[in-house]
């Protein structure tokens, strides 16, 4: 998404793309600001980490609906340090993750984190994994931060 600047275009977009309870097991659909590659090895991300949220088969189309709405409106304080947004469609789960371009950026971290779940409405805890910690971990990474 370009800097948020093209408001309708988006939701053209977003009116003609499956909602992630239509998509395959097994398909991951991101949005990435302009240059910046759904990868760990992107340059921009690979300092950074992910808020994830958990859902149930199916109920992920709000919150990807509300994520990708709140990206787009700039409605987070810290908003350049978000890369994109991925939403996953597992057997058994759904996720919907916020990318960040600097774990180390507490401040900003959290604040995102504290934001979208207000925005989701979002009841639960959720954890902050940096990249790093999720390529060397072999059995779950820890999270580093928690709201």
């Amino acid at each position: 998404y370009e800097k948020f600047s093209a408001t309708c275009k988006h939701a053209i977009l977003y009116n003609n793309i499956h909602n992630p309870s239509k998509l395959n097991v097994g398909a991951d659909f991101h949005c990435f600001k302009n240059k910046i590659e759904p990868k760990w090895e992107d340059p921009i991300c690979a300092n950074g980490g992910k808020w994830t949220i958990s859902c149930g088969r199916g109920k992920s189309d709000t919150f990807w609906l509300h994520t990708l709405l709140a990206m787009i409106g700039e409605q987070f304080d810290f908003g350049d340090e978000i890369c994109g947004a991925v939403v996953s469609v597992r057997q058994k789960q759904e996720r919907v993750a916020i990318w960040t371009k600097n774990a180390a950026n507490e401040a900003a971290q959290i604040s995102i984190g504290k934001q979208w779940k207000e925005f989701l409405d979002y009841k639960d805890s959720i954890g902050f994994i940096v990249h790093e910690d999720a390529k060397r971990s072999d059995k779950g990474p820890k999270n580093r931060y928690t709201v």
